[in-house]
């Protein structure tokens, strides 16, 4: 069965004394839910989270890691250090990642191995850009991109990767694909993996929306069938704006 989930990607966003903030803000004020609650703060921070979030039913994870196991990569973080410290859960492929760090989906599916390898779980974020809607060819880049990154995995791989599709489009510039959009494709999704690793895979790997979600539409993208959650930019810096999104479901 799969989960609903909400992770809060903070980007390089708050310091540490804020992020200890946050997340005792997060901590006092969350309700009891059957839903997930992911935070990812900057790498600084990340064990000062683990060490707030213990005992709070609160998953931390690291926004990036290498696909190395070490050596001579000067500001690059290791999956071993990230598990040393408590951090399990690691966001890969992330659109600012894609563009602004150029990472392909071929050096993604190492950075996805090497996370399976230490025991990860993987969210994977893919998406079309605007320009790819607009010739009505989103469907093929968001094809091409989970088969070039992930459909090398074998069947057991899949109970540590949570998907999150991001419509690149909608991402800080206050655009939201519109519920029905969103169930479009994450339909489509989990129909490709059906095709590729049948049935059971594609009914229990848990899909998240990345465009925008907001407290006020929040409800309505969570109804729909094939939307486990979401993955959060904006929004998860405030404890309220946060927390109102986690009980959408």
């Amino acid at each position: 069965m799969r989960k609903n989930i909400v992770a809060g990607n903070w980007k390089m966003h708050k310091t540490h004394s804020e992020t200890i903030a946050l997340i005792e803000e997060i901590v006092l004020k969350k309700q009891n839910t059957s839903t997930e609650i992911i935070v990812a703060p900057t790498f600084v921070n990340l064990q000062t989270a683990v060490t707030i979030s213990e005992g709070n039913n609160i998953t931390v994870a690291a926004q990036n890691m290498h696909q190395a196991e070490g050596g001579a990569f000067t500001g690059e973080i290791s999956a071993s250090m990230l598990t040393n410290i408590g951090v399990n859960t690691v966001i890969l492929g992330h659109s600012e990642r894609r563009a602004y760090f150029h990472e392909t989906d071929a050096l993604l599916a190492n950075k996805v191995d090497t996370a399976l390898k230490h025991n990860m779980r993987v969210i994977f974020c893919f998406g079309e850009e605007l320009k790819d809607r607009q010739i009505n060819n989103h469907f093929n880049v968001v094809e091409y991109q989970l088969r070039d990154a992930l459909f090398h995995l074998q069947k057991s791989d899949w109970s540590n990767i949570i998907l999150a599709y991001e419509p690149v489009w909608a991402i800080g510039t206050g655009e939201t694909a519109s519920p029905e959009q969103a169930q479009e494709m994450h339909a489509f999704i989990r129909s490709l993996i059906e095709k590729v690793y049948g049935n059971d895979v594609a009914e229990n790997v848990s899909i998240l929306y990345g465009g925008s979600v907001k407290p006020e539409n929040a409800k309505e993208i969570f109804s729909k069938k094939d939307v486990d959650g979401g993955l959060i930019g904006g929004a998860a810096l405030k404890a309220d704006d946060f927390l109102a999104i986690v009980n959408g479901f």
